[in-house]
């Protein structure tokens, strides 16, 4: 079975950039406190990264 990250919303996007607003969207996170579970790739890699200061990643099988 592949990897999952588990990704949850820590901060607030206020005062962050338009990018950095679009790509928690695109996970899934709407509000602090939301979590979503993404395929690990390097895909989902490359959004977590661009946004890593507003979130918490868990790696779970």
């Amino acid at each position: 079975m592949a990897a999952r990250l588990k990704v949850t919303q820590i901060k607030s996007v206020i005062s962050e950039k338009q990018n950095q607003r679009d790509t928690l969207r695109s996970l899934g996170l709407k509000r602090i406190g939301d979590s979503v579970v993404r395929e690990d790739s390097p895909a989902n890699r490359g959004y977590v990264r661009t946004v890593a200061h507003l979130v918490k990643v868990e790696e779970i099988d």
